[in-house]
């Protein structure tokens, strides 16, 4: 695998972010990335929310998962730079359902080119100063919170009165004081409604060029 420098590091893997909103279509994206480049692996932020096992339900309940304190970043960068140096690594299990950890791991295996997925990619500058090339990917508040709907409700075992509480309460805020203001770091911006596959051709373009 061929290793290129970058600082006073040499990383055997090109290291692309993608950040946005929640819901926004950042996931969308990285599919199609790895549908349209074969060498490409993914790393998720969402995986590495601590475990709140050692806390009531009613207590996760009040947690801000939209801030970087819900998030294990320590270990989340631990993993970048496991993948960016080539080597493969095993997240940890996580039940959106239940706010913990119910134990087991799920393989990332290394490839030249990791696709980086995470709301607060960019705001978090352990995260931000590792990417190679950064992207943020936006959308309007009513898709947003339309795709969150569905997503929550369909895939982590929420009820749509809750799902749009969080949205309400510190979804939109936390979006607004960070996820926002952290698009100034990105390369790239892309706006939903967009064709994935495009999106995707034009992104290893401009990876092409680092």
């Amino acid at each position: 695998m061929q290793t290129k420098a970058l600082g006073t590091r040499l990383f055997a893997s090109v290291l692309i972010g993608l950040s946005g909103g929640a819901c926004a279509g950042k996931t969308t994206l990285a599919r199609a990335l790895l549908d349209a480049n074969s060498s490409t692996t993914m790393l998720c932020f969402d995986d590495y929310y601590r475990d709140l096992s050692h806390i009531t339900p009613e207590e996760r309940a009040a947690v801000n998962y939209d801030h970087p304190d819900a998030l294990d970043i320590e270990l989340f960068v631990s993993h970048m730079d496991d993948l960016g140096s080539g080597k493969s690594v095993d997240v940890p299990e996580y039940d959106m359902a239940t706010h913990t950890r119910p134990g087991g791991s799920h393989r990332v295996e290394a490839a030249p080119l990791v696709v980086v997925d995470g709301m607060l990619l960019l705001a978090v500058e352990e995260c931000r100063e590792r990417l190679d090339f950064k992207i943020f990917v936006d959308a309007p508040r009513d898709m947003r919170l339309a795709r969150r709907l569905e997503r929550d409700v369909a895939e982590r075992g929420r009820d749509a009165e809750s799902v749009e509480k969080q949205f309400n309460n510190s979804v939109e805020p936390m979006h607004a004081s960070l996820v926002m203001p952290s698009s100034q770091y990105a390369d790239l911006r892309i706006d939903n409604p967009f064709d994935p596959r495009l999106a995707a051709q034009i992104v290893l373009e401009e990876i092409n060029k680092i």
